[in-house]
């Protein structure tokens, strides 16, 4: 990350990574594929961990319900790793390749939650709708975390799910 933000991370190598972190660069490939998977680590724990949520949730709750309570869960181990995610977005926002990254990162994850949700036998349209409109809510909420760090990541879910459901009700009366 330190070398991300010194050089950015076009001008950054794989090579420069290893011997900052005091490895070979074969020991880098071990763990990583590519640079850009540095940023990226951890995203299939959150995934599984987020899709094991949904489907521990209490029965007869809504989709977006019970997403909220997957993000909560899930807000303790990012608050973890704030010092990681705030320069980690701010690399990803300056370069346009990680942002596409982040993107089809993101859309994976929402199909993982689409799934997860069907699988508690939510409709396909209203699975696949609910886990897009999650994911980006979450997303708007570790945004605002990153900004403003007075209150937690759990406030600004419960807010930013509030803020939802608000403009939902405004759009449907």
């Amino acid at each position: 990350m330190e070398l991300y933000q010194e050089r950015g991370f076009d001008r950054t190598t794989t090579a420069e990574i290893a011997a900052r972190a005091g490895v070979t660069e074969r020991t880098f490939f071990r763990h990583f594929p590519d640079k850009r998977e540095v940023l990226f680590d951890g995203e299939a724990a959150l995934r599984a961990d987020l899709t094991r949520s949904v489907a521990d949730a209490p029965e007869g709750l809504p989709p977006l319900e019970v997403l909220l309570r997957a993000f909560q869960k899930a807000a303790a181990i990012l608050e973890g790793n704030r010092s990681f995610a705030e320069p980690r977005l701010a690399v990803i926002a300056a370069t346009p390749a990680l942002r596409e990254r982040d993107l089809a990162k993101a859309a994976a994850m929402a199909d993982a939650l689409a799934a997860a949700l069907r699988e508690r036998g939510v409709s396909e349209r209203a699975a696949s709708l609910a886990a897009h409109v999650g994911w980006v809510t979450f997303h708007h909420a570790a945004g605002v975390w990153i900004r403003e760090s007075v209150r937690g990541l759990d406030e600004h879910l419960a807010e930013a799910f509030a803020d939802l459901r608000a403009l939902a009700a405004e759009a449907g009366g």
